[in-house]
């Protein structure tokens, strides 16, 4: 895959060899146009070594509007105004400019990443959402300190690889739930688990790829979430619950990663002179010996299908050294519990796997069973999104 990664006269032009570093690292060939702006900031050569290729900052003999109109991706990298609105009128008098003219006559996919002052960005708000009919991506800038900057470069790396991939979910509404759950003790102290969040946001993150609109709910996560999901922080298994029953029912696939307490505190008792029953529940002193009373928390899983009875749903079973056998066996009875349409089991009591690491060894269960040997959660993702992928369209 090719992308023309073109470079125009923001000071955010300063991201951009990390930009194109990292969009090399998951595997784009990146080519770089320069407007005379962007070359004020940054010099060709930054972006020649980032890349490995000759920067383009005049059109000549060579026709290379023409010659590279036709690859997999134009991304405008920052965009200013200024060539925001030549597009919207189809105005050619300088290199990205007239590559982005022809570029439109090939249908190439154009996204754009605004970076100007709030004003400007205001100012050209028309001619955003008149591109944005002819079908060019706008990314959403960071709104801070009255300028419209820069997203994360990983973000703009998820999108390019959204409008390079294969699809096969577009126009569906992914929901994913991940992190860890928090189960308050008292207004201090509680319980919650190792999970960090990471399979889940792997998982978000090959859906959007895929083409998916994508909401994710979180707990506990000690991962970055990217800014182009729709987020719903939660911390405790009820908050989960509810955030579930509201989100549910306009979503066509729910996996439903996070680690979710199987218990929640129903009543603390043997507290010393110390601790003290509050109209909150209880409080707990540092000094207090306490006996903590846990009720089975409900398993929100089972309770999926009964909200959207067509969604297509992925549940996860974790064991704790089991054979494979047992693994298995487990994640058939908790499709069975839940209705299910795939399982994604794993022991966590393998070395180097599960709760923390970026890698995991999984066990898939539908009406097949398939083992994914020891693999990264970006890796594990792209397979479990690939049997959804194959089983809805």
């Amino acid at each position: 895959m090719t992308i023309m990664l073109c470079v125009t006269g923001s000071v955010a032009a300063v991201e951009t060899v990390k930009l194109a570093r990292e969009l090399k690292r998951k595997g784009f060939q990146v080519k770089c146009f320069m407007t005379d702006g962007a070359c004020d900031i940054i010099n060709p050569y930054a972006l020649e070594f980032a890349t490995g290729e000759k920067v383009i900052t005049k059109l000549t003999g060579n026709i290379e509007h023409v010659k590279y109109a036709d690859e997999d991706l134009i991304l405008v990298a920052p965009a200013t105004a200024n060539v925001i609105s030549k597009f919207a009128y189809k105005i050619a008098d300088n290199p990205i400019n007239t590559l982005l003219l022809t570029a439109s006559g090939y249908d190439t996919p154009i996204i754009f990443v605004p970076s100007m002052h709030q004003s400007m960005y205001r100012a050209v708000e028309e001619n955003i959402q008149k591109l944005k009919k002819e079908g060019v991506v706008f990314m959403e800038p960071k709104q801070e300190e009255n300028k419209a900057k820069f997203p994360s470069v990983d973000d703009i790396v998820l999108q390019a690889q959204k409008a390079t991939s294969a699809g096969g979910l577009e126009d569906r509404h992914v929901l994913v739930s991940a992190g860890g759950t928090y189960e308050d003790i008292d207004p201090i102290r509680g319980i919650t688990n190792r999970s960090s969040g990471k399979m889940g946001v792997e998982l978000a993150k090959e859906a959007f790829r895929r083409g998916a609109e994508v909401t994710i709910i979180t707990g506990r996560v000690e991962v970055e979430i990217p800014k182009v999901f729709n987020r719903i922080k939660v911390e405790s298994s009820r908050e989960m619950a509810k955030a579930l029953e509201e989100n549910l029912i306009d979503c066509d696939v729910f996996i439903a990663a996070a680690a979710v307490s199987d218990f929640t505190v129903a009543e603390v008792g043997s507290v010393t002179e110390k601790g003290s029953i509050t109209e909150r529940g209880f409080k707990i002193s540092s000094a207090s010996e306490a006996t903590l009373k846990l009720k089975p928390a409900p398993k929100i899983i089972n309770q999926v299908k009964e909200h959207n009875p067509a969604i297509y749903l992925v549940g996860f079973k974790a064991e704790y050294n089991v054979s494979r056998d047992e693994l298995v066996e487990s994640a058939k009875r908790r499709m069975r519990e839940s209705g299910a349409d795939l399982m994604v089991a794993n022991d966590v009591a393998e070395a180097g796997a599960g709760f923390g690491s970026d890698q995991n060894k999984v066990v898939l269960v539908d009406d097949e069973i398939w083992e994914i040997p020891l693999s990264t959660k970006e890796e594990i993702a792209a397979l479990v999104i690939g049997r959804i992928v194959e089983r809805i369209i």
